[in-house]
């Protein structure tokens, strides 16, 4: 009897692999050779982009679009054709730097981002924390000076740094353009939100939206063409029913037709047929797919929220269980959300800004919302759960903060929070 230990991944080794292609393409970030049904907004971002090639500063451009609708896609794509152009003509100067303001959100990162994407071969990155703002503006400033070509500078999620830090450090890069004559600087926006330009100031709102691209959901065809695009690169062409990248499509059209969550889910149904070692993807398979893909993407979105989404859902839930799953308006929910703010020791929100947290839920599909008339009562907005209330509290209530809150229970229309 051979007592050697085995490897922890060897009994996985056998798994029957059905990707005989690019697994990379069953990822969403996959940038293809083709956009199919994004042709046409790959070429009006070329042609904004296009008089960087005679050194002359293209518009500023803002993409806006739900998530999964392609925008990233386009951009990196058209990246990629600049940055052949650049490879193989020596009078084209262009730099491209992408800063993701999902991660990078406050002004100083930013700055840095865009040094650090200037710096020559042999320079040392700049200090990640310590200098004042204007030393690091001035920084970059000089080396967009000695760079002297055109610099695009990619903010992938703007809306977000914009409501995180403000709009200063999108001022400080729009006047560069102002204060130096020997390299331009161009911003091109990504923004899940179309409302988040109420956020900016007047004087950088005319300068920063000069070009504005919309890109509208796929539909269920559209997303079909894409997965079976994606299916011949991953060499799975072949062991996938055509039914089933039917179903996959049509169930991402049904959600705001998020090409993103189609690819997602078409990449668990390869890891399950994998798991069970059989040979074809089925319609099943994709149902499996979207039921474990729905379990992930809930628990990562609702456990990554800032505090006081947590607590405006925690109060949507509790509502929706005395409700039974009714709407709610937004007294209610504001008036309950105060309550458990002042249970657990922290200041509520204004109920402006309440307003702005049940938008960016309903943005990522955890409610839904709607402004409703009650005839002479006036307008108000009303709120509905769009996923089982024990199942979003019980996520919240790991929070240790929310934690405090597991003995609050509906009990007909009061609840003990005193």
């Amino acid at each position: 009897m051979d007592d050697s230990p085995r490897n922890l991944f060897e009994k996985f080794s056998y798994a029957s692999a059905l990707v005989k292609g690019e697994r990379q393409a069953l990822e969403p970030g996959f940038t293809p050779e083709r956009l199919p049904h994004r042709e046409k907004d790959a070429d009006q971002l070329a042609e904004i982009l296009s008089p960087s090639l005679t050194n002359s500063k293209p518009s500023n451009v803002i993409i806006f679009g739900k998530p999964g609708v392609g925008k990233t896609s386009v951009v990196k794509f058209v990246e990629n054709e600049v940055k052949k152009m650049v490879e193989s003509r020596l009078d084209v100067k262009i730099k491209l730097i992408d800063v993701n303001c999902g991660i990078v959100d406050s002004a100083y990162g930013v700055l840095l981002a865009v040094g650090d994407g200037l710096l020559g071969e042999w320079e040392e990155k700049l200090p990640f924390t310590g200098w004042p703002l204007d030393k690091l503006y001035n920084t970059v400033l000089e080396k967009v000076r000695n760079f002297g070509g055109i610099v695009v500078i990619i903010l992938d999620e703007i809306d977000k740094l914009v409501k995180k830090s403000g709009d200063s450090v999108l001022y400080q890069l729009l006047r560069i353009n102002e204060v130096n004559s020997q390299g331009r600087v161009s911003i091109l926006g990504i923004s899940n939100d179309l409302r988040f330009t109420e956020y900016l100031d007047p004087r950088v709102k005319s300068r920063l939206i000069e070009e504005t691209m919309v890109f509208n959901p796929y539909n269920a065809s559209q997303i079909y063409d894409i997965l079976r695009d994606r299916s011949l690169y991953a060499g799975i062409a072949d062991s996938i029913d055509d039914s089933a990248i039917k179903t996959c499509a049509a169930l991402a059209a049904q959600e705001h037709g998020d090409a993103r969550r189609a690819i997602d889910m078409l990449r668990i149904a390869v890891e399950i047929t994998e798991k069970n070692n059989e040979k074809r993807i089925l319609d099943d398979t994709i149902y499996a797919a979207k039921k474990k893909l729905e379990r992930d993407v809930v628990v990562e979105t609702v456990s990554t929220l800032p505090l006081h989404s947590k607590l405006v859902l925690f109060s949507v839930s509790l509502i929706d269980e005395i409700k039974n799953g009714g709407r709610l308006t937004m007294g209610e929910l504001y008036d309950l959300y105060s309550k458990i703010a002042d249970r657990i020791g922290i200041g509520n929100l204004t109920q402006r800004r309440i307003a702005d947290v049940i938008g960016e839920l309903t943005d990522l599909g955890l409610i839904d919302s709607e402004v409703q008339s009650f005839g002479r009562y006036g307008r108000t907005t009303t709120v509905t759960l769009n996923y089982g209330a024990s199942k979003i509290k019980d996520i919240l209530l790991d929070d240790e903060i929310l934690s405090q809150l597991k003995d609050v229970k509906p009990l007909q229309k009061a609840l003990p929070l005193s």
